[in-house]
């Protein structure tokens, strides 16, 4: 099984494109298997990316998270199989599906644009306390569930062990969320950290969440949302959030996508 291995703005993906895409695997299994960093290659996530025809020049693409489950939205991802769709098909503009989703994406020189839908936003959804101090967290729902704290001082918050506890947070049952904290840079820019289910650590960038944070730091006026918003994150490779043009609860996230090697799985 062919692989390459990529990542979206430091979030890592093996990534199976081609007929071994198409072919029927027990890939939650291997996800498992693949992602482990110490005993497989390694990486946040496994994606499957399928061609759907030559004529509409459109991907199906499944994301599969360290842990076997299926990521609902991953922004990076998508990136990242329209990044090689370009490189192996010349596709420059393309619609994506996943999890039955319809996303847009654009191919430029030096960065990847796929768009994220807005659903529910909900404010001061549940608080958890840090040390001696307590936090709010808003929740925005960007194809997948996000919670989002807006803090004052970003390194001094334990992003693992904070948001390993508020992503089992009750308020949050059954599933729970992705855990984003976030403080402002400027009225144009933020800083990221985010605690991802299904990975269940911190990952070093997360395109959803990226959106989840502009869209409640737009709400709390922290942002201009009628802007392009820089998010920092802690691979120190930003992404940029925008508004869509056309469709109001929509976002583009743009960046750069880097494959760092091809391989084969046996």
């Amino acid at each position: 099984m062919l692989f390459t291995k990529i990542h979206g703005a430091g979030n890592d993906f093996i990534l199976i494109t081609g007929p071994d895409a198409d072919v029927y695997r027990d890939w939650r299994r291997a996800a498992q298997q693949l992602c482990d960093r110490r005993r497989g290659i390694g990486a946040d996530g496994l994606v499957t990316s399928v061609l759907t025809s030559s004529s509409a020049a459109g991907l199906d693409v499944t994301c599969y998270n360290a842990d076997g489950s299926i990521a609902t939205m991953c922004g990076n991802a998508l990136r990242s199989a329209a990044w090689c769709a370009a490189r192996d098909h010349g596709l420059r503009q393309m619609p994506l599906l996943m999890n039955g989703v319809k996303h847009e994406a654009v191919v430029q020189d030096g960065s990847v644009s796929v768009t994220a839908e807005v659903n529910s936003v909900d404010f001061r959804c549940l608080q958890a306390v840090q040390g001696e101090r307590t936090i709010w967290f808003d929740s925005a729902h960007t194809g997948t569930e996000h919670v989002v704290a807006i803090v004052d001082d970003l390194d001094a918050v334990d992003a693992t062990t904070f948001g390993r506890a508020v992503r089992h947070h009750d308020a949050l049952e059954p599933i729970g969320a992705n855990v984003n904290f976030v403080q402002a840079v400027s009225p144009e820019a933020l800083r990221i950290r985010t605690y991802e289910r299904g990975v269940e650590a911190e990952t070093l960038s997360c395109g959803s969440g990226a959106v989840a944070a502009v869209v409640i730091a737009t709400h709390r006026g922290v942002v201009s949302g009628s802007k392009t918003i820089t998010v920092h994150n802690e691979a120190g490779i930003p992404l940029l959030v925008s508004p869509h043009s056309e469709r109001s609860r929509s976002y583009w996230i743009s960046g750069p996508v880097t494959c760092t090697f091809k391989g084969e799985a046996v």
